[in-house]
């Protein structure tokens, strides 16, 4: 008998993956890739949304010849702030511009004249000013530097409902993706903006499709059910839906470290965009506080910094363990003008000012590095904890390994239990959870989420 399982596609910026999950949600069958990048017509790099497609493609006539299991579901995760635009039949006419790309002064300025100010069109949208990484405002751009090809646009689809597109020929958007920092959605009034419908930019956008409901379609010549799929993001807070009630936050590490609440749903203040607060929307609708800090690439930039000075190789950091008397000794040490003494969010850690021949040891060093990006985490935590009293924070990602970073966590917030959460393939487990209802008729497992308790004593 074959055992049902879903499909999985989970596009990051670099590595692409696939995935098939049984009903355990346990990976039965995998691959990744890394596809090389192209450049627009300004020769800017960007994704190659053609090798993108085609690698797409091949995996979908390749899961035919999996042996036992019956594909009878399939979503998808992909990063957001990445428009594809494409024809009547589907087929993409511009480039899948990268979110990284300078945005134009001028028309930024036009934009923001036209429509209240960069303060009051931030707070409406819960965006703050970034640029190509307000996605909406890439259309903007091109209705104002590329008219013709503008013109041409049937749908611009988010990425994760133009993958979706491949393999149920239908056009739609989701919730999503709409609500992550891309100028699109009026968090106020819980609908799209105006300025879509004024500058005719709405045509250019397919109805919104149900992040939890399904389409009937058919793959390899059999009838399945297909998500419209989900902003990664979004995706890899559902397993913690799924697993608890009681107010929390998640703090998921990685090259930007980002602190969710999805029990403080206050509109954003002047103030918190200022200091990189922003607001996505659940796979439900529900908005979600979330503020950042650029904590990981600081510590990967610091980690060589410390190699070179103390003739050690890059990675040696992740050998130093938590040494509580080295804290405290740091601790006696600051000094008056240290921005410790004022908990307010910095752009950069304090660490980049530091002079490394005050400190004895590269275990010394490395303490500091840790002590002064976790008290810029904490200071960018706080900014969300408001709306619920939370009982619980998770941290996931590349810090919820390492134990200096979750004892000074832990001994930040000593009124909060402070976990190191685990979910293998968070987003793509999220994706396969957002439509559980409809291929898997068992109950949700309750082992997805592994947890480590850290005490601000230990």
């Amino acid at each position: 008998m074959l055992l049902p399982a879903i499909a999985i596609f989970d596009i990051g910026k670099t590595n692409k993956k696939f995935f098939v999950l049984d009903e355990q949600y346990k990976i039965i069958f995998e691959e990744s890739v890394q596809l090389p990048e192209t450049k627009d017509e300004d020769g800017f790099a960007c994704e190659d949304v053609h090798l993108l497609t085609a690698w797409v493609n091949e995996l979908l006539v390749k899961i035919e010849g999996l042996q036992d299991v019956f594909i009878s579901a399939i979503n998808f995760s992909t990063y957001g702030a990445g428009f594809v635009h494409v024809d009547s039949e589907g087929k993409p006419i511009a480039p899948l511009y990268n979110y990284l790309k300078p945005f134009p002064e001028k028309l930024k300025a036009d934009f923001y004249n036209k429509y209240g100010g960069e303060s009051v069109f931030s707070q409406t949208t819960a965006s703050p000013v970034l640029g190509n990484l307000n996605s909406g405002l890439q259309l903007y751009r091109l209705k104002y530097e590329q008219p013709i090809l503008f013109e041409k646009i049937h749908k611009s689809l988010h990425l994760p409902q133009y993958i979706s597109s491949l393999v149920t020929g239908k056009n739609y958007t989701d919730i999503t993706s709409i609500g992550c920092h891309t100028g699109l959605w009026n968090f106020m009034h819980n609908q799209y903006h105006q300025w879509l419908y004024q500058e005719k930019v709405i045509e250019k956008l397919p109805p919104i499709f149900s992040s939890h409901e399904i389409m009937k379609t058919s793959l390899n010549n059999k009838i399945i059910s297909a998500g419209v799929g989900l902003h990664d993001s979004s995706a890899a807070l559902i397993p913690y839906f799924t697993g608890f009630q009681e107010p929390f936050i998640l703090l998921s590490t990685g090259t930007w470290c980002i602190s969710f609440n999805p029990f403080n749903s206050s509109l954003l203040t002047y103030e918190e965009l200022q200091q990189d607060c922003l607001c996505y929307l659940t796979y439900h609708s529900q908005p979600v506080k979330a503020s950042r800090v650029f904590a990981g690439y600081e510590h990967e930039q610091q980690i060589k910094r410390l190699a070179q000075h103390y003739n050690k190789n890059e990675d040696y950091y992740s050998t130093v363990l938590c040494n509580q008397e080295i804290i405290l000794k740091l601790r006696n040490m600051q000094q008056e003008n240290d921005y410790t003494k004022n908990l307010s969010v910095v752009k950069q850690s304090f660490f980049q000012q530091r002079d490394l021949s005050a400190y004895a040891t590269y275990e010394e060093a490395y303490h500091q590095l840790m002590t002064d990006i976790t008290y810029q985490q904490q200071a960018s935590t706080r900014l969300v904890l408001k709306g619920a009293e939370v009982k619980r924070i998770f941290v996931d990602g590349g810090f919820s390994k390492n134990p200096i970073y979750m004892y000074l966590i832990a001994a930040a917030f000593p009124g909060i239990e402070v976990y190191a959460a685990s979910v293998a393939q968070a987003s793509a487990t999220g994706a396969a959870l957002a439509i559980h209802k409809h291929w898997n008729k068992k109950p949700l497992p309750g082992n997805i989420i592994d947890l480590k308790y850290y005490s601000p004593a230990q």
